[in-house]
C-alpha cells in the first residue's frame, strides 16, 4: 500500500513564496520549505527537482499571481499601474524575484496581455509592443527605486508615480 500523501506542490510553493516575503530568496531552503509543510526535506524531492526548481516554480507562481491580479483590474493602463505597484509593496521579494528568474517566460507572456492590450488601445496594433515595452520599464524602475528606498529628496512618491503615469498616458496618446 502506497503511503499517504502529507504535502501537495501547490503547499510547497505556498510555503516557499511565504519565505522569500520574510527573507529573500536566501531564505528559501528545502529545509525550510519542508518545516513549514510539516514533512522531512527528502519528501519535497518527491515533488521537487531541487532547491534551483523550487524558485522557477515561486518565479512562475508569482508572475501567475501578477497577471491574475492584472486580468481582474478594470485593464485601463493607469489601473494596470496601480494594480502592479500595489503587488509590489506587497510582495516586494516575489516582485524583485520575477526579474531575476530566469525561465518564467511562458508564464510571463501571458502575465503581460492586459497591457498589451490596453496599450494596443492607445497607440494600434503596431506600436501596441513598443508601448507596452516602454510603460513596463517605466512602472518596474519607478517601482524598483521605490522599494529600494531610492528616492531621497522628499516629496510625494505617491503624487510623483500618478504624476509619471499620466505624463506617460499623455505621450502614448500623441
Amino acid at each position: 500500500m502506497p503511503t499517504p500523501e502529507r504535502t501537495t506542490l501547490a503547499e510547497i510553493v505556498a510555503a516557499a513564496r511565504e519565505l522569500l516575503e520574510l527573507g529573500g530568496p536566501a531564505h528559501i531552503t528545502m529545509q525550510a520549505v519542508a518545516d513549514r509543510v510539516g514533512v522531512r526535506p527528502p519528501s519535497l524531492y518527491k515533488r521537487v527537482r531541487d532547491r534551483e526548481a523550487l524558485i522557477l516554480l515561486v518565479a512562475e507562481a508569482t508572475v501567475e499571481d501578477i497577471g491574475a491580479r492584472l486580468r481582474a483590474s478594470d485593464r485601463t493602463l493607469a489601473e494596470l499601474a496601480r494594480v502592479y505597484r500595489a503587488f509590489a509593496h506587497e510582495r516586494p521579494e516575489g516582485f524583485r524575484l520575477v526579474f531575476a528568474a530566469s525561465g518564467a517566460a511562458e508564464s510571463m507572456g501571458r502575465a503581460v496581455a492586459p497591457v498589451l492590450e490596453a496599450t494596443r488601445a492607445l497607440v494600434g496594433e503596431e506600436r501596441s509592443l513598443d508601448a507596452a515595452r516602454l510603460f513596463t520599464a517605466w512602472a518596474t524602475g519607478f517601482i524598483s527605486m521605490e522599494l529600494a528606498g531610492a528616492f531621497r529628496l522628499g516629496g510625494d512618491i505617491d503624487a510623483a508615480f500618478e504624476f509619471g503615469l499620466e505624463r506617460l498616458e499623455v505621450g502614448l496618446h500623441t
